[in-house]
């Protein structure tokens, strides 16, 4: 895989702004995200509870709003969410060759497009494997989460091959 090649994320779907006005009158019954918490090792779950205490409060502009069950594991951002998962499984699309990467502000990520719209990034070169799934309500801003977790990535997820 090439884990440096750079490509344009296609930009999807109405706004974001749009959407947050639209989601405002929604009840917050229906907004529980939810996401299947990961079940890594010791030292990748020791990682992971790093990570989860350098994680922004606010990306792409939306507070922090963890998805159920609640997990040090996991964290989540804004309705529709965007949902971080730390100590996934590696994936089966990092044996591709030809599988699209991107580098952003330091950090590689396995970029692949779900059937539903959404994005689905991996990190790459980094001891634990952190997923973020970006819904297709919120493609609109490009990669800018991944920006906003970049820092907190490199600080308590370190460079290397995860086990």
């Amino acid at each position: 895989m090439n884990f440096f090649r750079h490509r344009r994320l296609v930009v999807l779907g109405p706004p974001a702004l749009v959407l947050l006005i639209t989601a405002a009158g929604c009840s917050s019954a229906d907004d529980d995200a939810r996401a299947a918490v990961p079940s890594p090792g010791a030292r990748v779950a020791g990682l992971c509870q790093k990570l989860d205490k350098a994680l922004p409060s606010e990306v792409d502009g939306q507070d922090r709003r963890d998805p159920e069950p609640a997990s040090r594991l996991t964290a989540g951002w804004g309705n529709p969410a965007i949902i971080l998962r730390c100590g996934i499984d590696r994936p089966t699309k990092m044996n591709d060759p030809n599988a699209d990467g991107v580098e952003v502000d330091g950090v590689g990520w396995l970029l692949e497009k779900q059937d539903d719209g959404s994005f689905r990034f991996t990190t790459t070169l980094r001891k634990a494997y952190v997923e973020v799934t970006i819904p297709k309500g919120r493609t609109g801003d490009g990669m800018a989460p991944l920006v906003d977790l970049a820092p907190a990535m490199k600080k308590a997820i370190p460079e290397g091959i995860a086990d």
